[in-house]
């Protein structure tokens, strides 16, 4: 069975493009690759050349999720096994692989309508190293971008999706709200079963010390952006956010 092994990049669809570029750089510490002729922009934080594609869509909300495999083989054990469980597949043109800069790649919807993308063959930016305009790292490799929380109506039924078609292992769960790995970091990926306006609850970056968190945290304060919880340490993965 193939299965997928890292949370690769994320698609955010935003109202204001300039607004998230000054805000991922200036706060966040991540690198711009500037924004495109459509109106996109994409987002470094390690060597792959983005981990983040802002659009301009306006919904203000994850637009799609990448997760990567390890090669053409898996990718396409993969697609066999979304056909099996009754899951239309695309495969993914010359110009998506271009845009995403990968070999391969296919896409779905999950069971809840979140556009999904498999890859293959990771967009890695040999020629330019990542460069933070805070001087600030974060901790990726095989782990990852981080994970994301998405909001989801039928709890079940999005679960066996991930475990059982997409390969993912759980991790923990608390109440209603069930906790996915595929490497090892605790979790790439949680589901929480409620009726939201928006599928994203939030997305999670790991930075290389508490130093770079609080300093991150008194940017935050300084600029009087609205914070939904203070410092506190998570008692499944023991991150401290």
């Amino acid at each position: 069975m193939a299965s997928v092994t890292q949370l690769g990049y994320v698609g955010l669809g935003v109202s204001n493009v300039e607004e998230w570029e000054h805000f991922a750089t200036d706060v966040l510490g991540l690198q711009s690759n500037g924004i495109d002729s459509d109106g996109n922009l994409s987002l470094r934080m390690d060597e792959y050349s983005h981990r983040f594609i802002i659009q301009p869509t306006g919904k203000d909300d994850i637009e799609f999720v990448g997760w990567q495999v390890t090669d053409e083989p898996a990718l396409q054990e993969m697609a066999e096994q979304l056909r099996q469980a009754g899951i239309e597949v695309t495969e993914g043109t010359d110009d998506d692989n271009k845009s995403r800069r990968v070999e391969g790649m296919i896409k779905f919807d999950d069971p809840e309508g979140t556009p999904t993308e498999i890859y293959y063959g990771p967009p890695i930016s040999f020629d330019r190293p990542f460069n933070s305009p805070r001087a600030i790292g974060f901790v990726t490799s095989e782990q990852g971008l981080g994970h994301v929380v998405l909001h989801v109506e039928d709890l079940d039924r999005t679960v066996k999706f991930y475990r059982d078609v997409l390969g993912m292992k759980i991790s923990d769960f608390i109440r209603n709200l069930v906790f996915f790995h595929c490497n090892p970091r605790h979790h790439s990926l949680a589901l929480i079963e409620a009726k939201a306006p928006k599928k994203l609850n939030h997305f999670m970056l790991q930075a290389q010390s508490m130093n770079d968190v609080g300093t991150t945290y008194d940017m935050v304060l300084d600029r009087e952006m609205p914070l939904t919880r203070g410092l506190g340490r998570h008692t499944n993965d023991h991150m401290t956010s």
